[in-house]
Order: structure tokens, then C-alpha cells, then sequence
């Protein structure tokens, strides 16, 4: 027999992290998880994808440029696809000029 527990997805903690203008899209608590500057830890099932975290918190797609898991560059066209698991940090950066 199988658990209601069991049946539940198993849930993950990551860090979110959005920098420069980004940053302003982050609430200050989010499920009870206070935010520490530009990053606040949540939890979201596991194997969510990239883009759905994104969305979650309404970031405009034309202002998500550099997205990164661990450092690791995440492509546009891969973000739907790249599951989250636990400890995975995600970054998200808006296009940045300079010179």
C-alpha cells in the first residue's frame, strides 16, 4: 500500500538568486523563507524545471538573459528541460551593458 506521503513529490530546497534589476521581482518572504539580499531559499518539487522557477516569480522573458545552475550556464532553448535538485543554486541575470 502506498502513502499518501509516498504519493506527494518529494520536495527540494534551492537558492534563487536574481541579480540587478531582477532582484526587485523577489518577494521578501516566500513560504516562509525569508530573503537575504538577492537570493531567498525555497522549495519546490523535485525535477522542477528551470523555466517554471523563473516564471514563478513573474521575471519578464525578454529580461532574462544569463541563467546558471551551479555556475553552470543553462541555454535558453535547455531551460524548460534542466530538473532542479536539492542544493541546486539558480542565478538569473538581465542583460548588462557596459564597456
Amino acid at each position: 500500500m502506498i502513502t499518501a506521503a509516498a504519493q506527494r513529490a518529494q520536495r527540494v530546497r534551492i537558492t534563487f538568486k536574481a541579480f540587478a534589476t531582477l532582484g526587485e521581482y523577489l518577494p521578501d518572504e516566500v513560504d516562509g523563507a525569508r530573503r537575504s539580499g538577492n537570493q531567498i531559499a525555497i522549495e519546490v518539487e523535485e525535477g522542477t524545471p528551470v523555466q517554471a522557477v523563473i516564471d514563478r516569480f513573474r521575471l519578464p522573458p525578454g529580461q532574462v538573459h544569463l541563467v546558471l545552475v551551479n555556475g553552470a550556464y543553462v541555454p535558453p532553448a535547455q531551460r524548460a528541460g534542466r530538473a532542479l535538485r536539492d542544493g541546486d543554486a539558480l542565478a538569473v541575470w538581465p542583460p548588462i551593458a557596459g564597456g
